[in-house]
């Protein structure tokens, strides 16, 4: 049997020290600890699909809470059965003790309380990630009545546009043609030139 920690964060900024401790300290060895710095919106993240893949009937999958193993609650249900059921694997959630399937697989109530407990964590950590979104949204709405502009910044006009714009006006030059004389994409130089 071998013990597996997986450890996730959200982003590449953010520290997962507190997780590496937690599975230090219950034993797994630092060469068995998978860490992916991406969402946990689904389960598309290459070091949990390397785990996965590796894990043998018999071995331990650890993971410091429920919203680091994922945020989508249909998905988190569904990897769950997948470790323990067609993996034959056991999985600790070291923040609920009440998540360990390691412990009296025979006895249907334990078996119920656990699944119970898994769906509502696994609604909570979907709930979430819904309202992270949320707030988001508002913030990125808030800010943009503010004035905030996002994105980058448009590219200043060449110095002759204005003059290679009332060319190709006259019909002197093509619209391609203005915009390949001024060495711009077409497509801005046709935007642009259609504002004049």
């Amino acid at each position: 049997m071998k013990i597996y920690g997986y450890v996730r964060v959200s982003s590449k900024d953010q520290n997962e020290e507190r997780q590496m401790i937690a599975m230090k300290n219950y034993g797994v060895d630092s060469k068995n600890i998978v860490l992916d710095k991406q969402s946990g919106k689904d389960f598309k993240r290459q070091g949990y699909m390397r785990l996965i893949r590796k894990m043998k009937p018999g071995d331990l999958l650890v993971v410091k809470s429920i919203d680091r193993l994922g945020r989508n609650y249909d998905e988190i249900l569904e990897q769950w059965r997948k470790i323990t059921k067609e993996k034959q694997c056991d999985v600790v959630v070291l923040d609920m003790p009440l998540l360990d399937t390691r412990r009296d697989n025979e006895n249907l109530t334990k078996r119920f309380v656990a699944d119970l407990v898994l769906q509502i964590l696994s609604y909570v950590a979907q709930n979430e990630r819904e309202l992270i979104r949320q707030r988001q949204r508002e913030g990125i709405e808030a800010a943009k009545m503010r004035g905030v502009k996002f994105g980058r910044r448009p590219k200043p006009l060449p110095e002759d546009f204005q003059a290679v714009a009332k060319e190709c006006q006259e019909g002197k030059l093509s619209v391609h043609a203005g915009a390949r004389k001024l060495q711009m994409p077409y497509s801005t130089f046709a935007k642009k030139y259609k504002k004049c």
